[in-house]
């Protein structure tokens, strides 16, 4: 491709609304370009490497099985319904819209209600299972705060897979070939990622992985052990610690006044106590009725926990004006005792450990001292907190440490939870109607584009790993004005285009300098430079990664280069 004619505009300049260097990087090499917050078009040279992305992905999921098909973007609100999820998916992120016959529809975020609707009326026996089916396909979020560029959009490319089984013995094959693929894509695009337990969310089932690309600027935090291979969302990583009460006699419980003293912060020094000993009370509403969750002033409550534990499908923090209204006090002063009979109190197993605790005390500028767990105030014990650094790790092996995650591929265990919902079911081999059981697998096409940048990149631009490269070789003549170098340049972009090496051809009348800090911008393995020693047919040539140079002659160049 000969660049002067080829639609790639680069940046010098660093916008100023990209935060992260992928987003950087992504809009000064001129792969993308966004037209409102979160939407972004794919240009010629970001559509290629989009492209090889998601020929990996295809590859391993042909080579697992999966067979490849389309769906529609569009999606009636009808079948949402009967999963139940038009109003639990992830609240507010669906983006909805009406027709001229002001029939509802979604533009879908995921398709486990069409595909299990398609396999319902087309999948009756055993004996057309197991299945696997995949798409790669146009996704929408409304999110509230689209960044990161393609990291975090509103509209963005993904594969998204679906196994039906016939059991649940099925399900665990299904669902290991996938893992064994998604694995096998991640490797393949060089990415340094783990495998890591995690939270269903809106999606349903149980058993579900995440494969997070490690990074700086990743939204999730990976807990993994320092010693084995565990590796668990922070949000999903178990607590497994024994906590002994201390041999301090309990008091009885005083109200203490505190005026404006709301945070653990403030309370910890107004008390001139340590926020173990505090009790830190939150109000959420769990499918509408109250849940008062309590866990120790030092650590953080984990609502995703509290959720599986109440088998809930919405589980979100209470509003001021819903806190006031059922313990009749703002945030910052409740607790655990005298609230109202119903609402239910779960607490954390630290929590039952503490003796002579301090508490709100549900009364505006006022908390508790000597707050005794099972003395004062009653609750159903669990663990109910983010796991931290230094506790130990939950398969007993080392302790855990932290690291930040971009998520790139997720994989789940639905079960039967949608084929019950909307009918999908298959005969046995006894004639007998039984609920297909399901997986739903899903890959950021797009997200992982911008997971390969962060990666690969150094202070002069992107560092395209060969694999996924938008061309292989960057061919560059130091001036295009000069009979030699433009006639050995032309020779070469038709004699490598001939030997099945993709050339971008920089024939731009534009000086050296330019030239060079495009080439190192855009990032391709390998610049051919043909300058002053043209009528030799010597070129230069230099390895983007190594940044190693040498000089060839034109006629050993292709044995270089395969």
């Amino acid at each position: 491709m000969k660049q002067s004619t080829y639609l790639l505009p680069t940046l010098r300049d660093v916008p100023s609304d990209a935060d992260v260097m992928s987003h950087q990087l992504m809009l000064r090499a001129g792969l993308i370009r966004q037209s409102v917050a979160g939407v972004y078009s794919f240009l010629p040279l970001g559509w290629k490497v989009l492209r090889k992305v998601e020929q990996i992905v295809r590859e391993e999921m042909d080579a697992a099985g999966a067979q490849e098909m389309i769906m529609p973007t569009i999606q009636p609100k009808e079948l949402w319904e009967q999963s139940g999820r038009w109003q639990t998916y992830e609240t507010g992120l669906m983006m909805r819209f009406k027709d001229r016959h002001n029939r509802e529809f979604a533009l879908g975020p995921t398709h486990e209600e069409v595909i299990t609707s398609i396999v319902k009326d087309d999948i009756n026996s055993y004996k057309k299972l197991p299945m696997t089916l995949y798409q790669i396909q146009t996704k929408f979020r409304d999110e509230r705060r689209p960044r990161f560029g393609v990291l975090r959009g509103r509209e963005f490319l993904m594969k998204d897979a679906y196994s039906f089984d016939t059991d649940f013995d099925g399900l665990d094959v299904s669902y290991q070939k996938m893992y064994d693929a998604y694995t096998n894509v991640f490797t393949r695009l060089g990415l340094n990622f783990r495998a890591v337990v995690a939270d269903s969310g809106a999606m349903g089932g149980k058993d579900t992985h995440e494969f997070m690309v490690l990074s700086s600027i990743g939204e999730d935090t990976i807990a993994y052990s320092d010693e084995s291979d565990f590796a668990a969302n922070i949000e999903i990583a178990e607590v497994n610690v024994n906590y002994e009460k201390s041999s301090e006699e309990p008091k009885s419980i005083q109200k203490l006044a505190t005026p404006n003293v709301k945070t653990i912060a403030e309370v910890a020094a107004f008390t001139n106590r340590d926020a173990s000993t505090l009790l830190k009370s939150l109000l959420f509403i769990a499918d509408e009725k109250p849940v008062l969750l309590v866990v120790r002033g030092d650590h953080e409550a984990n609502d995703i926990k509290l959720k599986h534990t109440l088998q809930a499908d919405v589980v979100e923090l209470a509003t001021d004006e819903q806190t006031k209204e059922i313990l009749g006090v703002e945030p910052g002063f409740i607790g655990p005792v005298n609230v109202p009979s119903d609402v239910v109190i779960y607490a954390d197993h630290a929590v039952m450990a503490i003796v002579n605790g301090v508490a709100g005390a549900n009364e505006t500028d006022a908390h508790f001292e000597n707050v005794n767990p099972g003395k004062d105030f009653t609750a159903e014990a669990g663990d109910f907190r983010n796991i931290q650094e230094g506790d130990p790790s939950p398969d007993g092996k080392g302790t855990i440490k932290f690291k930040e995650g971009i998520e790139v591929g997720h994989v789940f265990k639905l079960g039967t939870k949608y084929s019950e919902a909307l009918g999908a079911t298959y005969l046995n081999d006894q004639g007998k109607a039984k609920p297909i059981v399901m997986g739903s697998y899903g890959i950021g096409v797009s997200r992982a584009v911008a997971a390969i940048v962060e990666e690969n990149h150094d202070e002069n631009g992107i560092v395209w790993p060969k694999v996924v490269s938008p061309f292989d070789v960057h061919l560059i003549p130091v001036n295009i004005k000069q009979d030699p170098q433009r006639e050995l340049a032309d020779s070469l972009y038709k004699s490598l285009k001939a030997k099945g090496i993709d050339v971008l051809y920089d024939d731009r009348q534009e000086r050296p300098g330019v030239k060079f800090k495009d080439a190192d911008l855009i990032g391709l393995p390998v610049r051919i430079t043909v300058g002053k020693r043209a009528e030799e047919g010597i070129v230069e040539l230099k390895w983007r990664k190594s940044g190693e140079m040498e000089e060839i002659h034109v006629d050993d160049l292709v044995q270089k280069l395969v």
